[in-house]
């Protein structure tokens, strides 16, 4: 299930999302040079999480290859500023271009929720828990780690925690059959989740390469959990006064 776009208007523009998705979009072009040699790989010996690397797990010296043709060379020294850098970071084309989007169905309106300061950060929150959260699972692992997925895992749980009832136009591919449905915004998001539970649970205490699903679950559970401290006041007053007013109608009726 790959989503299209959502009902769910907003009253502002959201500024900080695309503010977000345009220093993606930056680093890519400049830090990865959109994806080729060498500069991919430099970025991911620079900027990429590498738990093992941050938490002493590796030998200075070793090497890690990131290419058929070259390696970074650890040598020993912890750099935490790659938690967030990391962030920003991508292996590949499908792999920017579907977090972006993602971002865009669903962060308008959850900065909509917060405003544009407490939506970046909650973004930044949400994507370091994430990265401890795959940390958790293998601290030694050496293979570099990358991506905004977690963090935007973070944007899809307040999602579905302020809008569950909101419905998405989702594509749907099914082998030879593709089609497109709408569906409330909590079924979409919670099948995704379990997608990626199901998933990460045969990867606990592996250092593969891979997709990091654990920091999908990670980013998930934060954005639940942070988006009850990150929303407005005044998104949550708006709200109690509609629900009050939908069952004052219904009583009437």
């Amino acid at each position: 299930m790959f989503p299209l776009r959502d009902e769910n208007p907003t009253v502002r523009k959201p500024v900080a999302t695309m503010v977000l998705i345009g220093a993606n979009a930056v680093c890519w072009m400049l830090l990865q040079g959109f994806g080729t040699d060498p500069s991919l790989a430099e970025s991911l010996c620079y900027y990429a999480l590498i738990p093992g690397d941050l938490f002493g797990n590796v030998l200075p010296g070793e090497t890690i290859r990131v290419s058929e043709t070259r390696a970074c060379v650890l040598d020993g020294t912890a750099n935490p500023s790659t938690l967030l850098t990391s962030m920003f970071m991508h292996g590949g084309w499908f792999h920017i271009l579907g977090n972006m989007w993602f971002l865009w169905v669903f962060g308008d309106n959850v900065e909509d929720a917060m405003g544009p300061f407490r939506f970046v950060a909650f973004y930044v929150l949400c994507g370091l828990a994430a990265a401890f959260a795959q940390i958790a699972t293998d601290p030694s692992s050496p293979v570099p780690m990358v991506g905004a997925s977690g963090a935007i895992g973070g944007v899809m749980g307040a999602y579905a925690l302020l809008y569950p009832r909101a419905h998405v136009h989702t594509f749907v591919f099914l082998g030879f059959y593709m089609t497109t449905i709408a569906v409330p915004a909590v079924f979409m998001l919670g099948y995704w989740f379990l997608i990626q539970l199901v998933s990460g649970l045969p990867t606990l205490g592996q250092s593969g390469g891979g997709v990091a699903f654990w920091a999908h679950i990670g980013g998930f559970a934060a954005g639940l959990a942070l988006v009850l401290l990150f929303r407005r006041p005044e998104y949550v007053a708006a709200h109690r006064a509609q629900a009050e007013r939908r069952v004052s109608r219904h009583r009437w009726m």
